[in-house]
């Protein structure tokens, strides 16, 4: 919203009105702001989550510490929802269909989970939301995500088409009066095709189409019916992903955090034509704006972690880690970087790995051997090193590093093809 008011007092020639034109400064705005509504205001919120007992009910597991955690006030997720939306709101260019989608994402996912938590706290009900309906909600902003980028002719790439016998002549040739540093003659083509980055590979663009058009061309229009059931499996993968990591203290917050950056760095680099040019990637125009919002969501994670590390003061519950893992996931989608999502989420896939294997592994050896056996002694996997003695901020810390380095990988992806 203030965007639009600066951008009216910049046609009026009013001093220092022109800086809101500029990406990076609403971002660092962006960021401010929401710094300010997690960390002040947040008090405030968990103070009346007190009064209102809306604390944490917690089984005995036999893990160090766990029971002190019982009567921890949970929905802090709408102190990072709310530090999310109102700095997007009034920073970014709200006709953007990235941010809409974005806004959207944050509303729908973060419904999800607060109404699971409300069944919990209020209803009393230690089940929450049955996963049927959490799953019908996946989905549901998985066809609505996935039909906006499908669909939507605002969301488009562009892509280098190198001249008929130009790709290997090494002379200096001048694109919109810049000086082309490849020394490839090109042209940048817009399309409304469905393109994703493929990590390691060189002319790393893979197209959805592909997976229906090899049997027959005409099947091309009907590459939606590919794409939207890819987007559905991402979005409820990393969103059960980040709920399964949101077990110890500032544990999922801080990953969030972290794969957040990194999503703002690629959506930079992705939208403007510069940075996509030098480091020969797809250019997203208008993509660019979602920086902002990631700014937020940064910004919002710090904030959340100021009361949520060790000793948590609250825990975000599922209002606050479906909406990240969610959102992680639509945002990486939209800016066509998905199929990163292994690397750069990779606590979560772990995480999620070690459930599966639990599960799988002790009811096929019950099945077998007639006695359920374990892999791990408990999953997810950081209660495994609880259970090795390991202290709860050592996990996390551990779980921290291991992190930056999988967004480091995953930025050295750009270049190491």
């Amino acid at each position: 919203m203030l965007y639009y008011l600066f951008d009216y007092l910049n046609e009026l020639d009013f001093p220092g009105a022109g800086v809101f034109g500029y990406i990076s400064f609403r971002a660092a705005m962006s960021v401010i702001l929401s710094l300010i509504i997690s960390a002040v205001f947040g008090k405030r919120i968990i103070n009346f989550l007190h009064k209102k007992q809306v604390g944490e009910t917690v089984r005995d597991l036999g893990l160090e510490g766990q029971t002190q955690k019982a009567g921890t006030p949970t929905m802090g997720g709408l102190i990072i929802l709310g530090a999310i939306i109102i700095p997007t709101l009034l920073f970014a260019k709200l006709h953007n269909t990235y941010i809409q989608l974005m806004l959207i994402s944050t509303v729908w996912l973060g419904a999800i989970g607060f109404l699971d938590d409300y069944i919990k706290v209020f209803k009393k009900n230690k089940q929450g939301l049955a996963g049927k309906f959490k799953i019908i909600g996946q989905v549901g902003i998985g066809i609505i995500a996935g039909s906006i980028i499908y669909f939507s002719d605002d969301l488009t790439v562009k892509q280098k088409v190198y001249h008929e016998d130009q790709e290997n002549v090494l002379t200096e040739v001048t694109y919109n009066g810049a000086e082309n540093q490849s020394g490839a003659d090109y042209s940048w083509i817009e399309t409304k095709r469905n393109l994703t980055t493929i990590p390691f590979i060189k002319n790393n663009e893979f197209d959805y189409g592909w997976l229906i058009s090899w049997i027959n061309d005409d099947l091309l229009k009907y590459a939606w019916l590919i794409f939207i059931p890819i987007v559905i499996l991402i979005i409820t993968a990393v969103s059960n992903g980040a709920n399964m990591t949101d077990g110890l203290d500032g544990l999922a917050t801080g990953t969030s955090g972290i794969i957040g950056l990194t999503l703002g760095v690629l959506a930079y680099l992705s939208g403007n034509y510069v940075f996509a040019d030098y480091l020969n990637i797809m250019y997203i125009p208008s993509s660019g704006e979602l920086v902002v919002y990631m700014a937020a969501f940064v910004g919002a994670c710090v904030g959340f972690l100021w009361y949520n590390s060790y000793p948590a003061q609250v825990f975000m519950g599922d209002t606050g880690s479906l909406a990240l893992g969610g959102i992680i996931a639509v945002f990486a989608i939209a800016i066509r970087k998905e199929l990163l999502i292994p690397i750069l989420c990779g606590i979560f896939l772990v995480e999620n790995l070690s459930v599966l294997i639990q599960v799988g592994y002790f009811k096929y050896t019950k099945k077998k051997l007639g006695e359920g056996k374990r892999v791990f002694l408990m999953a997810p996997l950081h209660h495994h090193y609880q259970k090795l003695g390991i202290h709860e901020s050592k996990i996390v810390s551990r779980f921290w590093i291991v992190g930056v380095a999988l967004a480091l990988l995953t930025i050295i992806t750009l270049k190491l093809r």
